[in-house]
């Protein structure tokens, strides 16, 4: 499958639409994300049933902004709306695939149950900050 174009219109269809998205953040300039486009190309050649996309972060500086990139080339896995990996760097053949490897064997509802877990946490913290800071 040949990768997509991600931009900030097709980002929510394309994200929410599929179970497992691998993004490449890259931008034309930067040279060990051209060393990386070979390898990521490649990469969907061989994982027909995944969706890859690329976000040129020099003409979708919004979206590598809202997804927090700090560095290019970042590559980025979301499976059913959660990103579960995401690491600046060139990554070698291998080491990608072992990272796609890694990412289809996650079990997703614990992974959903550890997001949950971590949104009730950090909300009861911001309650109990609250509650400390009207006291006060």
């Amino acid at each position: 499958m040949s990768t997509i174009e991600l931009t900030k219109e097709n980002f929510d269809e394309i994200v929410s639409g599929n179970d497992f998205v691998l993004i490449d953040f890259w931008a034309e300039w930067c040279g060990p994300c051209k060393q990386f486009g070979p390898v990521f190309e490649k990469s969907s050649e061989t994982h027909d049933d995944l969706v890859f996309a690329k976000v040129d972060t020099e003409a979708q500086p919004e979206l590598a902004q809202a997804l927090q990139i700090q560095s290019i080339p970042t590559v980025m896995i979301v499976r059913e709306n959660i990103a579960v990996f995401a690491q600046p760097g060139a990554l070698p053949a291998e080491a990608l695939e072992d990272v796609i490897g890694q990412a289809r064997a996650l079990d997703m509802d614990e992974v959903r149950a550890s997001v949950t877990e971590a949104q009730q946490s950090e909300q009861a913290e911001g309650a109990e900050q609250e509650q400390q800071a009207q006291g006060s």
